[in-house]
């Protein structure tokens, strides 16, 4: 029968075999506790028990009694599958949804890049871009693109920095806000976003029956001519939009899956009406004539044939502007003229639409500004092309910034790409470069081509009716007509396919109560109410009739969305929560913060009207989340209104734990105090001040022995002192001193009551008991250590033992070099999280992380190694992976014997009632007896500060010893015997008769689980200074302290961590506080 490993007999040379210890898992300790191995099940050949259990690890052993609830880092790693359970989900699945199917693992061109494009590029582009750049001339229009490209960049570089701070699920903006801000602003936004989706669906319905009805068949005009009467345009604009979005709803409630399928046609339409379009522009460099004008004076005629553009008396202009012989005065003073429409870029006419012609509403068009020209003087205006809204710059920046819009097209189809977090900020910036490129590049081409009235004309009427584009491009205008048609209903069926989905999950988020009943999905999976109410609000935006109002409206909600976008980016940067670590790093504050302003100034100059509507509807909402969620918990939903600030804060944070996402260190230092009432360890400041990097609670607290009355002076003066070392290392925080009658209570006392509310530490900072060997009156020093331990874990409070505080580096140092994390059993994340805060310190910043995890001979460590890099770049750290493969291993006759003298140690501790001072000499007896030939130089660095040599700490032999090692197994395996201890007790006698009364070896048989542990700490120091000996600094797992409180077993806990630390000079003990610390979400 194979065993996992096994003791080899050695023989003692009196004659004594010593007995065969098994590394099967035993049962816990308290069962088999005084209990011989031969006891715990029957014998395999060699004296061993033949059952195991296989929840526990031969080389783990010492951290086998939490491993139900810490399991091995191999088990963890191997649970994860997709990454889905280090963090509880947002909301427990619909029960009327159907199974998902497997996601399609897209990448950046085809999730994110393509779907940008056609959501970016939109109806704007083709009928409003070329009156744009007429009306602000090129200067300004390429102003106001460059303007809107601008602010939706910012957005973009804060939405990916957002996006790929962890997985974003659809919802786009509304989760990345919500998850952000929280559920307020995310609903407030939420809503935001929905509404704007909603009325850009009105938009693009408008805008395809404005194509249809305009360009391509003006003849089903059910209003007569509405190129006389604008009203006749809209109200057919209105009757039609209607009859479109019935029949676009009822294909969204039919066929998703056409209108996924859609949508490649609707690219395709865009991307060839686009290039079209410019090779139109380069076929007609030298002009053509194809589109010609008829002007009178300087003012653009329309409904006239080319060929009536005449003064003839007989003509039909001379019979519209002089009725009844009597001629209109402007008529009479200028003549007509036939003005080439598209001159080409070779013309020069780039120069003449250089300088803007913003005019008023009801002036006609015409060249220049003189009012002669321009204004209607109260005479009629028979077939003179006049304004029909007022153009401004801004009113023009808010009439095209929804042909920017639709850049979160990537974030939305994250849980679909293979890899969202590199191919969101790619794809999702190469998008808008691309459309900002063609936006830019439109303008100065059509402000080189056209001329500048046929550029102001806004519905073509002074060409009979034609889109200027469409009659640009090559080889036909219809190329144009029907793929911008074909485009704009394919980016309608977007919109009304995301909009009802975008409702329902803020919905089944229950953040706004009166929503719930469009949660419900129908039995098919769709969201059926939310498709009805998306119709009606869709519906509402169409009765407004016109392209120029619905896009300045609905403007406002993508310029808020895009604005809390940028101020959650911005405050995540400024706060520096642990939980943010983008994978994007071209990001920064100031740039977020520039794109709010952006959002905000062009809402203002747009229209103060609409954007006080849309701030005031997102700040109802935020108020009525606010309230019904006050209301819920507190049953009363306005106190925290009448409540000063700080304590409105408090009461907040008193709601519940915070979000694995915001979850940062609130560090508790346990100080000790020498007898000047100073900090003995000031570097565990130090190390407080870099692992907060000046941000959130830091409280340093200790403890004087005694009675409150006798020693309130010295309180008050060691808080003094404490306040004024945390104020010399720059650690902002509070302190207090607490006077006990019993140091180790007091110290359980402040864990338990420190803080405020929700103001309350988290993580524990403790030192390392130096010279706990010592046998004080009256109990030794580690029994305290370790009830504070015990005390922390009760508060499920992380846990942080620092040893070799002396060497760490002080917060003016700058240290190069690694952060080993020895990450052994999983632990809520503690060991990932601590290095990476302290990366962020100027003390550690050039540090690397080296991540080592631990493989049984069971264990694919290739496999684990993928899984750990996986989960590694899901956690958005950076971190070399190392996978060290323990082998099954006989335990050794070092590891034995070293077990011996731990029990040997204390069975005489036990067995002697003797004073202090013959204790101390019997200690140091068996420090002489074991170590007299051993090197203690790494021992003697630990130290306590000022300790007299006499009670120095006992020294330990040095695992990193290779000699001492190769011998161990040497005689290990040629069966040598062990070397006779008579040999050096006589060289001991010289401590008196106490020495003659020391138990010998060979009377002392160790507890099986004990031999087990010193297995385990044995082995895993070989590996841990084998790799990380030079390292600046070693992190590793904290075994949890022994459930039996008796004084050999902690005594024996405290040499375990003695030996799994040996050899190493700066060593962080991390025990979590059970629970999750990070997070692979946003």
């Amino acid at each position: 029968m194979s065993e996992r490993f096994k003791v080899t007999k050695f023989d003692d040379p009196k004659g004594k075999t010593f007995k065969n210890y098994g590394a099967t898992c035993a049962e816990a300790d308290a069962e088999q506790k005084g209990k011989l191995l031969s006891a715990s099940g029957d014998p395999d050949e060699h004296g061993l028990p033949t059952d195991k259990n296989k929840g526990c690890d031969t080389n783990l052993y010492l951290y086998h009694e939490e491993i139900e609830d810490r399991p091995r880092a191999a088990t963890f790693l191997s649970s994860l599958a997709d990454y889905a359970n280090t963090i509880p989900t947002a909301s427990a699945a619909d029960p009327d949804a159907p199974k998902p199917a497997p996601p399609a693992r897209m990448g950046t061109l085809i999730g994110v890049y393509l779907p940008c494009i056609q959501n970016i590029f939109g109806v704007i582009l083709f009928i409003r871009l070329t009156w744009v750049v007429g009306t602000a001339g090129a200067i300004q229009g390429f102003l106001i693109v460059l303007t809107c490209c601008c602010t939706t960049m910012l957005t973009a570089i804060s939405m990916s920095a957002i996006a790929t701070n962890g997985v974003v699920p659809a919802g786009g903006s509304y989760f990345m806000i919500g998850r952000s801000l929280g559920p307020e602003c995310g609903g407030a936004v939420g809503m935001l976003f929905y509404t704007g989706t909603t009325l850009a669906a009105a938009m693009y319905i408008v805008g395809a029956v404005e194509i249809v009805l305009t360009y391509m068949a003006p003849w089903i005009s059910i209003f007569g001519d509405f190129t006389k009467d604008p009203e006749a345009m809209y109200n057919n604009f209105r009757v039609y939009g209607t009859g479109l979005l019935l029949i676009m709803g009822m294909v969204v409630f039919v066929g998703v899956k056409f209108v996924n399928k859609f949508a490649t046609v609707a690219l395709a339409c865009v991307i060839l009406s686009i290039t079209a379009v410019y090779a139109g522009i380069f076929v007609n460099f030298y002009g053509n004539d194809s589109l010609q004008m008829c002007v009178l004076g300087r003012r653009l005629l329309k409904d006239i044939h080319i060929s009536n553009c005449t003064k003839d008396p007989k003509g039909e202009l001379h019979a519209m502007f002089c009725p009844d012989k009597i001629c209109d005065p402007y008529y009479e003073a200028h003549n007509i003229s036939i003005v080439q429409g598209i001159k080409g870029l070779a013309s020069g006419v780039f120069f003449d639409n250089l300088q803007d012609s913003f005019i008023q509403e009801g002036q006609y068009i015409a060249y220049g500004k003189e009012p002669d020209d321009i204004e209607q003087m109260e005479r009629p205006t028979h077939n003179q092309i006049y304004a029909d809204i007022t153009t401004t710059f801004t009113i023009l920046i808010g009439i095209f910034f929804p042909s920017v819009t639709g850049i979160m097209a990537g974030s939305n189809r994250s849980g679909d790409l293979a890899d969202a977090q590199k191919s969101i900020p790619i794809g999702t910036i190469c998008a808008i470069l691309t459309t900002s490129t063609v936006y830019l590049s439109c303008v100065l081409l059509f402000a080189g081509t056209v001329d500048n009235l046929l550029l102001r004309d806004k519905f073509g009427q002074s060409i009979g009716g034609k889109l200027v584009v469409a009659n640009m491009a090559w080889p036909n205008q219809w190329v144009i007509l029907i793929g911008s048609f074909l485009s704009t209903l394919g980016a309608g069926l977007q919109s009304l396919t995301g909009a009802p989905r975008l409702l329902q999950a803020i919905a089944k988020d229950e953040i706004i109560p009166f929503l719930a009943p469009f949660a419900v999905s129908s039995k098919r999976g769709e969201p059926t109410r939310a498709l009805l109410l998306t119709m009606a609000i869709c519906q509402c935006g169409i009765l407004l009739g016109n392209v120029d109002i619905l896009a300045p409206l609905l403007s406002m909600f993508f310029l808020m969305c895009y604005g809390f976008v940028n101020l959650a980016c911005a405050l995540q940067t400024l706060l520096k929560t642990p939980n943010w670590r983008p994978r994007f790093k071209y990001y920064h504050w100031s740039l977020s913060l520039a794109g709010l302003t952006l959002c905000i100034s062009i809402m203002f100059m747009t229209s103060w009207f609409y954007a006080l509507i849309a701030i005031g509807m997102a700040g109802l909402i935020y108020k009525y989340i606010e309230y019904r969620g006050a209301e819920k918990e507190w049953g009363d939903g306005l106190r925290g209104l009448a409540l000063s600030a700080a304590r409105y804060s408090l009461l907040r944070l008193e709601e519940g734990p915070p979000h694995t996402k915001n979850w940062r260190p609130q560090v508790l230092v346990l100080a000790k105090l020498n007898p000047d009432l100073m900090p003995t360890y000031r570097k565990m400041l130090a190390f407080a001040n870099q692992l907060k990097a000046g941000k959130g609670l830091t409280v340093c607290v200790s403890v004087l022995g005694g009675e409150f009355p006798k020693r309130a002076g010295e309180a008050s003066t060691a808080r003094q002192n404490l306040r004024k070392c945390m104020d010399d290392e720059k650690v902002k925080g509070f302190v207090d001193v607490l006077v006990s009658p019993n140091v180790p209570d007091g110290l359980s006392h402040l864990v338990q009551t420190t803080g405020l509310g929700g103001l309350k530490p988290n993580t524990v900072i403790v030192g390392w008991p130096y010279g706990w060997r010592r046998a004080e009156e009256p109990e030794p020093r580690h029994r305290g250590f370790l009830h504070t331990v015990r005390a922390v874990a009760s508060a499920r409070m992380a846990l942080l033992v620092p040893k070799g505080i002396n060497f760490y580096p002080d917060s003016t140092e700058k240290v190069s070099g690694n952060i080993d994390i020895w990450w052994i059993v999983h632990d809520g994340g503690m060991l990932m999280l601590l290095p990476f805060l302290l990366k962020q310190h100027r003390t550690w910043k050039n540090c690397k992380m080296r991540i080592f995890t631990v493989a049984q001979m069971e264990d694919n460590s290739i496999q684990m190694k993928k899984d750990l890099k996986m989960f590694l770049y899901q956690l958005r750290i950076e971190a070399e992976v190392e996978v060290v493969e323990m082998t099954d291993s006989d335990i050794s006759a070092y590891t034995y014997e070293r077990t011996l003298m731990m029990e040997q140690r204390n069975q005489m501790l036990r067995e002697l009632r003797l004073n202090k001072r013959e204790t101390m000499g019997m200690v140091q007896a068996i420090v002489d007896h074991h170590h007299a030939d051993v090197k203690t130089a790494s021992k003697v660095r630990f130290a306590e500060p000022n300790a007299p040599p006499a009670y120095s700490e006992a020294p330990s032999p040095p695992l990193a010893d290779n000699e001492e090692k190769e011998r161990d197994d040497k005689s290990q395996c040629e069966g040598a015997n062990s070397p006779p201890p008579e040999d050096k007790h006589n060289d001991a006698t010289a401590n008196g008769d106490a020495v003659n009364a020391m138990p010998t070896m060979s009377d002392i048989t160790p507890d099986e689980g004990t031999v087990r542990r010193m297995h385990t700490a044995v082995k895993l120091n070989e590996v841990i200074v084998a790799r990380s000996h030079d390292s600046q600094l070693v992190i590793l797992n904290l075994p949890g302290p022994p459930r039996d409180t008796s004084v050999e077993r902690e005594s024996n806990y405290m040499e375990f961590l003695e030996v799994l630390t040996e050899g190493l000079e700066k060593v962080l003990m991390v025990r979590g506080g059970g629970r999750e610390v990070i997070t692979i979400y946003s």
